[in-house]
């Protein structure tokens, strides 16, 4: 042992010794001493006439891990060694043979492949397809936050079928986006993909594009400014690779690292897609520095495998996300129109009842509501509870003591937005709203198109009840919202496309239907019909919105201020069109446009305060709110009481309506004074003092608006 230059150290056995040597590799060296004993030497079966050794060695090292080829086999050294050892132990000290036929067992070549796509694919493939999830989430709040969800809803789209096409598409652009990913990555040789199988890939894949598609829609719940959402998910997309590599990385080849707090960090699905594309990096650079092939089928048994734990938690987690995020959807209902409550779904197994067309009995509630000077809109409930008694009738739309009431916030009262409405349309008429802002006429319009739920009463579209059968009254519903809710990249053509499919026109009815509402609303000639709607002017953007709302035939269409924004030619063009509709359907029609009002409106509904304060024709109104002639004069601010004398001679009765900076207004009742009078007058005054200038006008709707206004504001 002395002439092998070694130590004298007894072992029991040759498990002991092999032992003592492992202690060279990673697995069994738990003092972290690196080949502190490389060889072992047992002479006992030699003598002096014998040479018979035994010789332990290892060939291993710290971080070998035994699937490379071995680095060095010892076997030559230790061999001349032992029997260096063996002479000079018997012929003495100075013996020395160097055995140079003693050699190293010839090998094959091994070449040295080292993939660095595969060695950093674990986390620059994390990110790739990681970029899918802002573009789909996006996409998803983009059309919350443009009220083009609910815009879909009113046209007959239910969430239903919504969420099937969208997740539907959104597959398929994933599926795309994978499929070139894969295919990219194997044609220019990329170990990664070419050594794996490529059925492991595929599931792998698919589940996960599904997942990731849950999870945007799920995200899109709680996000309302598509900036904002955009910034966030790309954020997670970076987060995820970052974290998964400093932190889901070192604890992988960790073997003291217990596996249960690996599989909780892999239920965050960014996690879980870093460590399947890690097994699939690791398997592709060993199978291409051993030469073999990476990851198949038999490996997803190994111990050491985590794909298939990866595959069950994300193929769970995908179902799980799919149903919270409808949950959420219908409960929130943060871009879908009226939210549901928490157990919604349980109603579907309750036993439907037909909804009720008895008139309201709450009567003694909206009394506090109505004065009993309002005639006419008292004949008009007593018109709707009769309408409510009969089995059929050619009503297209009956308000029954229609009310919404805000609940009061930070020690206000509460809010009266609609105080027990009744009115009933039959099909063919336009009956015009016209109040001043906050009347509560958007209130009215939110409820009967289903943004909100009234507070108490209902009303019946077609006949159906607001309250429970609104997907019903949305395939016979068009709307004309205030402000233009289209998509930017699609062009005239395309929005009545789409919008014609959702009434259930197909083939060359739907052309037909879509070339002949271009041309109405003037969007057909020169290109215009194929241009993208967000390089539309203002006022083009204004004439798409009323061609959506009339596409398909609706039987009820609601039209908030539809003339907004145009020129005299295009809104005369616009009113032609709107009466050419109304023929067969009842149209509401809100606006602060009184020449509009009375061209398009066969009925008018003055609203403040939450409720009506007259309902009739233009002519009736103005016939009875404006018996009286306004009688306008400018002068010097000296002459004005000469201005107030000239009048009550005419008209003892004159009431003045407006003074200032020497302009004077007056109502003249028509029984006291003739025109030709006021002229004569006039004609008379210019000699006594100045007159700048002067007028003398009926009595316009705008006068029968201002003054019920201002009476019922009085009151």
């Amino acid at each position: 042992i002395i002439c092998a230059e070694g130590l004298n150290l007894w072992r029991n056995s040759s498990s002991e010794i092999n032992d003592q040597l492992y202690k060279g590799y990673q697995e069994g060296n738990g003092e972290k001493k690196i080949n502190e004993i490389v060889a072992a030497f047992d002479f006992l079966n030699s003598n002096r006439k014998n040479f018979n050794v035994t010789i332990w060695y290892n060939s291993t090292y710290k971080n070998d891990t035994g699937i490379q080829p071995a680095k060095l086999v010892r076997v030559p050294r230790s061999v001349n060694m032992a029997s260096n050892a063996f002479l000079q132990y018997w012929m003495g000290p100075t013996t020395k043979i160097l055995f140079e036929f003693v050699k190293e067992m010839p090998k094959p070549g091994t070449q040295v492949r080292v993939d660095i796509a595969s060695l950093l694919g674990g986390l620059f493939y994390t990110w790739v397809i990681l970029q899918l999830f802002p573009v789909i989430l996006k996409s998803l709040v983009y059309e919350k936050q443009q009220n083009l969800r609910i815009m879909m809803k009113m046209h007959g789209l239910g969430d239903g079928p919504y969420l099937m096409i969208t997740y539907a598409y959104f597959l398929f652009i994933s599926a795309l986006y994978v499929i070139c990913f894969v295919i990219f990555g194997s044609l220019i040789g990329l170990k990664f993909f070419t050594l794996n199988n490529y059925g492991i890939q595929a599931v792998f894949y698919f589940i996960y594009i599904n997942l990731q598609i849950s999870l945007a829609f799920l995200a899109a719940a709680f996000f309302s400014n598509v900036k904002t959402a955009t910034v966030v998910g790309y954020i997670l997309v970076f987060g995820s690779g970052l974290l998964g590599s400093f932190l889901l990385n070192p604890v992988l080849v960790q073997q003291s690292f217990s596996r249960v707090w690996i599989t909780v960090m892999e239920l965050y699905p960014g996690f879980s897609l870093y460590r399947g594309l890690n097994e699939f990096a690791n398997y592709s650079f060993r199978g291409n520095y051993m030469g073999n092939r990476g990851m198949q089928w038999k490996d997803l048994s190994d111990s050491t495998n985590g794909m298939k734990e990866v595959l069950i938690i994300m193929l769970v987690e995908w179902i799980l996300v799919l149903i919270v995020a409808i949950f959420v959807d219908q409960v929130l209902s943060p871009g879908s129109g009226i939210s549901r409550g928490p157990i919604y779904f349980l109603k579907s197994f309750k036993k439907k009842t037909t909804s009720s067309r008895n008139p309201s009995v709450r009567r003694q509630e909206s009394e506090v509501f109505v004065e009993m000077n309002k005639v006419d809109v008292a004949l008009e409930r007593e018109k709707v509870e009769q309408l409510l008694l009969e089995p059929n009738t050619s009503h297209a739309i009956v308000c029954d003591n229609l009310k919404k009431t805000y609940p009061g916030r930070d020690g206000n009262p509460e809010k009266f937005a609609v105080k027990g409405l009744s009115l009933a349309l039959l099909r063919g008429e336009c009956f015009g709203m016209l109040g001043p802002n906050g009347a509560g006429k958007t209130s009215f319009i939110s409820m009967m198109i289903g943004l909100t739920k009234p507070t108490s009463g209902t009303a019946f579209v077609e006949g159906l009840d607001i309250r429970t059968q609104m997907n019903g009254i949305y395939t016979s519903m068009g709307v004309c919202p205030q402000h233009d809710l289209l998509w930017e990249t699609l062009t005239g053509r395309e929005h009545l496309l789409f919008y014609g499919r959702l009434k259930n026109l197909k083939g060359s009815a739907l052309t037909q239907a879509v070339e002949e509402s271009l041309k109405s609303v003037n969007l057909f000639n020169g290109g215009v019909a194929d241009k993208q709607a967000g390089k539309y002017s203002g006022g083009m953007k204004r004439r798409l919105s009323v061609a959506i709302s009339l596409i398909g035939d609706p039987k009820v269409v609601y039209m908030d201020e539809p003339s907004t924004g145009l020129d005299p030619a295009s809104r005369n063009s616009l009113w032609n069109v709107v009466k050419h509709a109304k023929q067969n359907r009842a149209i509401i029609l809100t606006t602060h446009s009184m020449e509009e009002a009375e061209v398009l409106c066969d009925r008018l509904g003055i609203f403040v305060d939450g409720s009506f304060q007259c309902i009739g024709n233009p002519k009736e109104l103005k016939g009875r709110y404006g018996g009286s002639y306004v009688f306008t004069m400018t002068t010097s601010a000296n002459n004005e009481e000469d201005v107030v004398n000239l009048v009550k001679n005419l008209s003892p009765s004159a009431n003045k309506i407006y003074q200032i900076s020497g302009t004077l207004k007056f109502e003249l009742p028509k029984n006291e004074v003739r025109i030709a009078d006021v002229f004569h007058a006039v004609e008379n005054a210019k000699s006594r003092f100045t007159i700048q200038a002067w007028g003398l006008a009926d009595t316009t709707l705008e006068d029968v608006f201002i003054k019920v206004a201002q009476g019922a504001r009085a009151f």
